[in-house]
């Protein structure tokens, strides 16, 4: 895959995959195109080698993986993880607002989301929804509105004399999104707009909406962006980028080594759920893999963590160490911190270091202010639960849990190439 097929197809990506569940079925259907064979973990699974293979989890969590030519055990694991969700705003369960004939709905923050950027943004709306269909059947459907259905007006300056010197977001009060107006004695449900979004998009005749699990997001597509196109922006870039890059990466291998995927859910929100990486899944589709070998199959494995950095910004410089501010465009970034907030250590960044100085890929290195606390990865939650050398790493970029990110249109296949690598690397440990 060269660099402009690769953005172009990023770009792709990240337009259908407006929520973890679109992600996960935007991945789901590239694996099936590339052969891999569906696992459900209430059966029994027979590998082979030399095969490949998917489970899903929630729907919102995926481990795709290689099991290679040789036996797993004896060789080790090459192993990439990222995650699917981002902030965003969600539908809170009972969600209708009706004031002075506006329809609005009410919404909780997921994660720690930079909020002033969602004001006057065309949004849309996407999510799973769970419904009892005309036959008594539960059933769950993704549903993505796609067109603009709502926006969040800011308050004018006039009445807001502060608004670009003392301004906080109530996120109780102030984001309810606008969707439409309605006459003093119009009685429509949200219930009732998703039976209608999932008719029409399922062809599906719904009894009763029971559930769903819905955000809004920026309906403005991905883009290349600057002068000479040096930038992509996007929503959800952390950490869709990174689940993309992994997937390509693992798409693109030669199949003799074992490599394995992981995107999981809820990192945003401290990852501590059944599909999150501090849940079972990823040590349980190891054992199921390795059996009473998965201890010295992890023994020999590595985990790549990838999620993105903080690129320098050129109007707050002061805001990284002056000798850890990592440029978009020049490469990966391998992120360290020692007290554990990143995974990396002196090993498994050298191994990526020798990895790109073979390719002749650029790469930098990360480190937080001393006088600043440190975000956080999969990358220590996984190396905690496994017992796995890891490393982490991610492109550079600006304006991070904004609803609209920014990366170099390098980075990610400097990074996309370096991961390949890695993924059929003959010898890791």
């Amino acid at each position: 895959m060269e660099y402009t097929e690769f953005n172009n197809d990023l770009i792709q990506f990240l337009n259908v995959s407006p929520t973890p569940w679109h992600a996960v079925n935007a991945m789901k259907l590239r694996l099936d195109a590339a052969g891999f064979e569906s696992l459900d973990e209430r059966e029994e699974w027979v590998l082979e080698q030399g095969k490949s293979y998917y489970a899903i989890r929630n729907g919102s969590s995926i481990i795709a993986f290689r099991t290679g030519t040789k036996d797993a055990v004896a060789s080790g694991i090459r192993m990439v993880g990222a995650h699917t969700d981002s902030p965003c705003l969600k539908v809170k369960p009972n969600p209708e607002l009706r004031r002075k004939g506006y329809f609005q709905l009410g919404v909780e923050v997921y994660g720690g989301a930079l909020l002033n950027p969602w004001f006057d943004r065309d949004l849309s709306l996407a999510g799973r929804v769970t419904v009892l269909d005309k036959e008594g059947k539960v059933q769950d459907i993704l549903v993505n509105f796609r067109r603009p259905v709502a926006i969040i007006p800011s308050l004018a300056i006039h009445l807001d004399r502060e608004a670009n010197s003392n301004h906080s977001v109530n996120a109780q009060t102030d984001l309810p999104p606008v969707l439409m107006q309605v006459p003093d004695d119009d009685s429509t449900a949200f219930s009732d707009l998703l039976k209608e979004q999932v008719a029409s998009e399922s062809g599906l005749q719904v009894h009763k909406v029971l559930g769903y699990e819905l955000s809004f997001y920026d309906a403005q597509g991905a883009s290349l962006v600057g002068l000479r196109e040096d930038f992509l922006a996007s929503a959800r870039l952390d950490n869709l980028l990174s689940c993309y890059i992994g997937l390509q990466s693992l798409l693109n291998t030669s199949g003799d080594e074992a490599a394995l995927l992981v995107c999981n859910d809820h990192e945003e929100v401290g990852s501590v759920s059944a599909e999150g990486a501090q849940g079972p899944f990823l040590g349980a589709v190891l054992e199921r893999w390795c059996g009473a070998g998965k201890a010295r199959a992890i023994a020999r494995s590595m985990m790549i963590s990838a999620d993105n950095a903080h690129g320098v910004h050129p109007n707050f410089m002061d805001k990284h160490d002056e000798n850890h501010g990592p440029i978009l465009n020049q490469g990966p970034v391998i992120k360290v911190n020692h007290n554990q907030r990143y995974a990396t250590n002196s090993r498994s960044a050298a191994l990526y270091r020798h990895m790109s100085d073979e390719l002749g890929l650029p790469y930098q290195t990360f480190v937080v202010r001393s006088d600043m606390g440190c975000g956080s990865t999969i990358g220590p939650l996984t190396a905690a639960n496994l017992g796995v050398t890891t490393l982490d790493i991610g492109v550079p970029q600006f304006a991070m849990h904004s609803v609209r990110e920014l990366i170099g249109a390098q980075d990610g296949y400097t990074l996309y190439q370096v991961l390949t690598e890695f993924m059929q690397r003959e010898e890791v440990f």
